[in-house]
């Protein structure tokens, strides 16, 4: 059978990867990005849609009656209606564990930087104060170990226990926090208000769900009794913005550093933009995901996926 293959935000793999093309017959389309509006238009008679952030919505595959397979070039599927989906029995899949490396390498480069007040002393040595200072070192802002301090992560998956990995071998301590309310027990897994109070660090990675949105806000901040330094390279919904940029402000943490936020790009208008000039602080643009390895894993798993698909021995279904 020959697939009619589109591709509708290309632009989100990055131009130095190669997606190889499905040992399948097939005609192939892309697009680097495809606006809401425009998706049926550009969708009408494909019988396998790759998406990244394109939603695919109940009312679009309404209009889409050749379609048969999704193949989301991403670990998470809250853009495709999988529901309505699988009620016109059409197979979703999605990439898995493709970022085991690189968003733990992400984590623990954005940890060292505010640990050790990077951009402060960058800022400072620009600016002429080492130069003035008249001795060989500066001393300016605080520079704390990683080793002996505690780590609290949030989600026990693969990519939080990379996480724990690396942070013992710095000599960390680490803590995974139980859900709120739970009674965990254990010497690594304990309640989560415990961890809040316990950590030098707070790093979030579990998804977002009605259960973990706005998992810190303005309560669990002011929990936080040794003002550790809070990472969020998962869902941007899980921190309550105006909370952190509060408790940033208010001296509750020392330092912040976000990889991800609820609407993005976020609007000029976003709270975390006026926190940008602060060197306890660092907000990066979506791309603890993105080295090229993890990109070029995603497409490999994305053409894996069409190739089984047409071979009727589908894999990554997302149920």
């Amino acid at each position: 059978m020959m697939e009619r293959i589109v591709f509708l935000d290309h632009d989100t793999m990055g131009v130095d990867i190669a997606l190889r093309r499905p040992a399948v017959p097939h005609e192939w389309s892309e697009y680097g990005r495809t606006a809401p509006e425009q998706i049926v238009e550009r969708a009408r008679g494909a019988t396998v849609l790759i998406v990244n952030k394109v939603p695919i919505r109940a009312e679009t595959l309404e209009q889409l009656p050749d379609l048969r397979f999704v193949a989301v070039a991403a670990t998470g599927t809250d853009n495709v209606d999988v529901t309505a989906c699988r009620a016109r029995g059409i197979a979703v899949s999605n990439v898995r564990a493709y970022a085991i490396h690189t968003v733990p390498e992400h984590v623990f480069a954005l940890m060292l930087a505010l640990r050790r007040s990077l951009p402060a002393y960058r800022e400072s040595v620009a600016a002429g104060a080492w130069q003035a200072c008249g001795q060989f070192t500066l001393l300016d802002h605080p520079i704390r170990d990683l080793y002996g301090s505690t780590l609290g992560i949030v989600g026990r998956g693969a990519i939080g226990q990379a996480v724990a990995t690396i942070a013992r071998a710095f000599g960390m301590r680490v803590l995974f926090a139980g859900r709120k309310g739970e009674a965990a027990s254990g010497p690594e897994h304990v309640p989560f208000d415990a961890v809040l109070a316990e950590s030098d660090v707070l790093t979030l990675h579990c998804p977002l769900t009605p259960a973990t949105r706005h998992l810190l806000g303005e309560a669990e901040f002011a929990r936080m009794t040794r003002r550790p330094l809070v990472i969020n390279t998962s869902r941007g919904g899980l921190i309550d913005d105006m909370a952190l940029v509060h408790a940033l402000e208010g001296g509750l943490i020392s330092g912040a550093a976000v990889d991800a936020t609820a609407v993005e790009p976020p609007p000029d208008d976003h709270p975390f933009l006026r926190l940008a000039g602060r060197t306890d602080f660092l907000l990066t643009p979506h791309i603890g995901w993105a080295s090229v390895e993890a990109r070029q894993a995603v497409a490999g798993q994305v053409t894996a996926c069409i190739e089984a698909f047409a071979a009727g021995r589908p894999i990554n279904l997302v149920t």
